[in-house]
């Protein structure tokens, strides 16, 4: 996630009126995910690939039935993830782990369609249990073509000494019987040239073991193919040539964030304002809690109505309500002076802050939400309180 996030159009939800809503609140507009579960769908319909939701971006099951209309399943990052996917989303389920806890593998062989290995060594250590299980599954390696054009370290998979995959030099193809597909993921919010300039590597280092050996090859996420100005088109010309180049090979996309794309919103409200040299508000949301990336990556939250600091009349520095003095969302200008109980409409939260969020000092999780303005109905899927925060401790 970037500072690049944006709103599709000035009033996220339609013509509401935000008070109707609990806070804090997660609202995911109904419509806006569908309009991207259409785009993408018209790339699986295009492009002859399968692309499949990646949980740990968004793990909304409630909204899963609708998903399961366009998609053709989910990836998980562990054994949690992909009991999510399995009993709430159906279709396809991968899953990914840099390794794998032995006590546990055996669910994990229960659940997958598909299993993602991070080395020839992780494979090694459980080939055999696959090769016994009386389900079929696939299995593939996930490669490191040592390429990549993330910028940020924290994000960045192919950065110096990562973990994440196996490098050419210690890809041992003689280890490897059995297994059929490989998977790279090396993209964070890019585009199909990036993907392209992407493959000329990986084909460079693994396309002899592409054409001899795999059914499939997984592409990975970080695809932001629902952001406005990414090139669809020529998004399906870099999969069907690929394709070409390897006929009757599989291609898997799993975006995470381009599913839930400017769909969801925060909906915090002032607690409490002061001055300590600059104007300060409270908010019953926080960093820390709600929005880690604000501090992790960090980023700057666009808010519906903002402007940056000293563009509008009254600046305030926005902050959280736990007891860690860096809890601050960040500096903020409004056309009139923010006053207890102000509701602020954080754009663009249904990815990764929704999963994110934690308990920290009690804090009271965002409510999750949806709403429909084809219909004006809001449902509020959950709320959480003190047993949700207690059952997390002993």
């Amino acid at each position: 996630m970037t500072d690049s996030k944006s709103s599709r159009d000035p009033a996220p939800l339609g013509q509401v009126d935000y008070s109707i809503f609990p806070t804090p609140a997660f609202v995911v507009n109904l419509e806006h995910l569908e309009e991207n579960l259409k785009l993408l769908n018209s790339v699986i319909s295009k492009s002859g690939a399968k692309i499949i939701l990646a949980l740990k971006g968004f793990s909304m099951f409630s909204v899963a039935p609708l998903i399961g209309k366009y998609l053709n399943g989910t990836t998980a990052s562990g054994l949690h993830e992909l009991m999510l996917g399995s009993k709430e989303f159906g279709g396809e389920c991968h899953v990914y782990a840099p390794a794998y806890d032995p006590r546990d593998f055996h669910q994990v062989l229960d659940l997958a369609d598909h299993i993602v290995f991070n080395s020839p060594s992780q494979w090694t250590a459980f080939k055999e249990q696959v090769r016994a299980s009386p389900k079929k599954v696939e299995c593939s390696i996930r490669i490191n073509p040592e390429y990549s054009e993330v910028e940020v370290d924290l994000y960045n998979p192919c950065a110096p000494g990562s973990r994440m995959g196996t490098t050419k030099a210690n890809f041992d193809e003689k280890a490897l019987d059995g297994i059929t597909g490989l998977n790279f993921h090396t993209m964070c919010e890019q585009d199909s040239y990036t993907l392209e300039r992407t493959l000329v590597h990986v084909e460079a280092k693994f396309g002899e073991f592409i054409r001899k050996k795999c059914k499939f090859v997984n592409f990975g996420g970080g695809h932001h193919i629902t952001k406005e100005g990414y090139d669809v088109d020529h998004l399906i010309t870099v999969i069907r040539a690929f394709k070409s180049r390897y006929p009757g090979i599989e291609v898997y996309l799993e975006p995470g964030e381009a599913v839930a794309l400017n769909t969801g919103v925060l909906i915090a409200r002032v607690l409490d304002t002061m001055s300590n040299n600059l104007d300060i508000a409270i908010l019953d949301t926080s960093a820390t809690t709600h929005m880690p990336d604000v501090i992790e990556m960090p980023y700057r939250p666009r808010i519906l109505g903002s402007g940056e600091p000293g563009e509008k009349q009254f600046t305030y520095r926005l902050a959280g309500l736990t007891c860690l003095s860096g809890d601050v969302i960040g500096d903020y200008s409004f056309d009139a002076p923010l006053k207890k109980d102000d509701l602020l409409i954080f754009l663009d939260m249904a990815h990764y802050s929704m999963v994110k969020t934690t308990t920290f000092n009690g804090v009271k999780l965002p409510s999750i939400t949806t709403y429909d303005p084809r219909t004006a109905e809001l449902r509020i899927v959950k709320e959480f309180g003190y047993e949700d925060f207690k059952s997390r401790l002993s």
